[in-house]
């Protein structure tokens, strides 16, 4: 058979499973509660590599010979504050903001993240990542993003990442009215015998 004719059949055939796919998805209909698909994966991560230029894959952490326990606890810090609502402290995206998006908030402990250069992980926190909930970090203006280069650092400690830490950055994370006002009518009880908080009050 001719090379022409090859290279025809084979965009024919692609092009086939293009509209049986798009016609499925449209059966099923476009819920974020679902998971992505192997091919929308596999479509996504190839796109998002070639989307990031190859001076930014290539950059150096210029923290990682010089990660201080004060860096380390300042990114921890930063960590449970701002990227923890939807990737949970320990990174494993188990949340409920996280598991709702599509697609899902992924496990970074994982090789899909791990395996990423640094350079690609501090590019994907200052720009974000299109049509995810990955929203784009930190001042535009600035040449040197140190704050999220030290968040780079973390990402790389998820996978040690301990018991004693987790409990520490529980205290950080962002609370909701209700929590706030359970933990302030615990505090008043403690300090001036009033009464205790209700069950309903400590669950929300």
């Amino acid at each position: 058979m001719k090379p022409w004719k090859v290279i025809l059949l084979v965009f024919v055939a692609v092009i086939v499973a293009a509209v049986a796919y798009g016609a499925s998805v449209i059966r099923r209909g476009f819920s974020a509660r679902d998971e992505a698909s192997t091919l929308e994966t596999v479509v996504a991560s190839a796109v998002r590599k070639i989307s990031i230029p190859r001076v930014a894959r290539e950059k150096q952490n210029p923290w990682k010979d010089a990660a201080t326990p004060e860096i380390m606890a300042g990114a921890r810090a930063h960590w449970a504050d701002h990227c923890a609502t939807c990737h949970a402290n320990d990174g494993s995206g188990q949340t409920e903001i996280g598991q709702n998006l599509y697609p899902k908030a992924p496990d970074m402990r994982l090789p899909a993240t791990q395996n990423l250069t640094d350079g690609e992980l501090y590019y994907i926190i200052r720009n974000g990542i299109r049509l995810t909930g990955m929203p784009a970090w930190g001042d535009p203006e600035l040449q040197q993003d140190d704050e999220s280069w030290h968040l780079v650092l973390f990402i790389r400690h998820l996978p040690r990442i301990t018991p004693e830490e987790l409990r520490g950055m529980e205290r950080l994370n962002p609370k909701s009215e209700a929590q706030r006002a359970a933990d302030e009518e615990a505090e008043r009880f403690l300090n001036e015998g009033a009464a205790p908080p209700s069950h309903e009050q400590m669950r929300h």
